[in-house]
């Protein structure tokens, strides 16, 4: 685990997650199509603001649960680095992919 306090991820939701009324937005880092564990996980407002950091689990899962809008997911890992944007209007779990190189 990192110093910086960021938690590593699962990809199983807490019981205690309603995905009816929450945005969870949810995925997975991959380098090359394979799973890359351990890779920093940055979700970016809209103006492309810092939001909050999570590490991504062995299986290169990631979570963050979010307010309505659009969003940046930025992966950081030693193999490199990749970003994809999201839309979230509503309540429920937004997959996406992010792929480093």
């Amino acid at each position: 685990m990192s110093g910086c306090g960021a938690p590593e991820q699962s990809a199983a939701l807490p019981a205690n997650v309603d995905p009816g009324k929450e945005i969870v937005l949810t995925g997975r880092v991959l380098a090359d199509g394979q799973p890359v564990g351990g890779a920093f996980v940055r979700l970016l407002d809209a103006a492309g603001e810092f939001t909050a950091e999570v590490v991504s689990s062995p299986e290169g899962d990631f979570r963050f649960f979010a307010a309505p809008g659009a969003w940046t997911v930025r992966a950081l890992h030693r193999s490199g680095r990749g970003e994809t944007a999201v839309s979230a209007d509503g309540p429920g779990l937004h997959t996406l992919e992010v792929a480093v190189a």
